[in-house]
């Protein structure tokens, strides 16, 4: 692993840090491979039911480090086989992770850094915390899988006017605009409470139920209805199903059967 990105797995949860604090987390190419790594890893943990996703430091992630344009070459090049280039992979990484990823968002959160934390199921975001769709300061336009995310929180005209003007917007505001899910003044352990209490469901059942909204969320009212028949035949009958019943009708904590790695 990366020493950009660390992974601190306890009680079913992976804490993972982008650990550049001295730059606000902000982003060069040991950091790209480092984010892709790390969600790659997690992915294939079936201990893991919940990640928390956060920055070290002062700032969740400041974005692009514009003094390393120069050793970014290779970021944006596709390799065969692959849906995504590199820098897309650091937000589609956590799209693709089974088990719920929650963004825990303070200090600063500007363009690239803003979509690795869309790329999250849920966002807490500090109220004073500063997000921005920042590409269009630079010259750029936001290319690291935003058109996966932001159609899905926002209405078209708002992604544009956030896109054309780059404005830096506070935490409070972003979740008045749907982009991220809620305020808390301490979003760490807020996100740390979400993911325990995500940790103590059944893991067949959270991850069924990412993969049925991921899958569904804009396909064609069939394909959703075939999709909930699918996962909930999956489902019904199996080993932690019937514990998620037996320890609710006995009003106890469940022990639930980690979920066999796919691939």
């Amino acid at each position: 692993m990366s020493p950009r990105v660390t992974i601190e797995v306890a009680d079913h949860v992976a804490v993972v840090t982008l650990n550049r604090p001295e730059k606000h987390n902000a982003l060069d190419m040991a950091m790209f491979e480092g984010i892709v790594e790390a969600a790659g890893e997690v992915a294939q943990m079936p201990e893991v039911r919940a990640v928390v996703l956060r920055g070290a430091g002062s700032s969740f992630c400041s974005g692009l480090d514009v003094s390393a344009f120069g050793g970014l070459d290779n970021l944006l090049g596709r390799e065969e086989g692959q849906r995504a280039n590199l820098a897309q992979r650091t937000c589609t990484g956590w799209i693709d992770v089974p088990a719920p990823v929650i963004a825990a968002i303070h200090g600063n959160c500007f363009g690239g850094g803003l979509q690795i934390a869309l790329g999250a199921d849920v966002r807490f975001a500090a109220p004073d915390a500063h997000l921005s769709v920042m590409e269009s300061k630079w010259g750029l336009v936001p290319d690291m899988g935003i058109t996966s995310t932001l159609p899905r929180l926002v209405r078209l005209d708002i992604a544009k006017e956030l896109t054309y003007t780059g404005r830096v917007i506070s935490g409070t505001e972003a979740a008045a605009l749907g982009l991220v899910t809620r305020v808390a003044d301490d979003p760490l352990a807020a996100a740390k409470e979400l993911a325990a209490e995500i940790a103590g469901r059944s893991p067949d059942a959270m991850r069924a139920a990412k993969r049925l909204y991921d899958a569904s969320w804009h396909a064609p009212v069939e394909e959703g209805l075939a999709l909930e028949t699918e996962l909930q035949v999956g489902l019904i009958g199996s080993p932690n199903q019937i514990e998620a019943v037996r320890a609710g009708m006995a009003k106890e904590p469940a022990n639930f059967a980690d979920p066999v790695p796919v691939g």
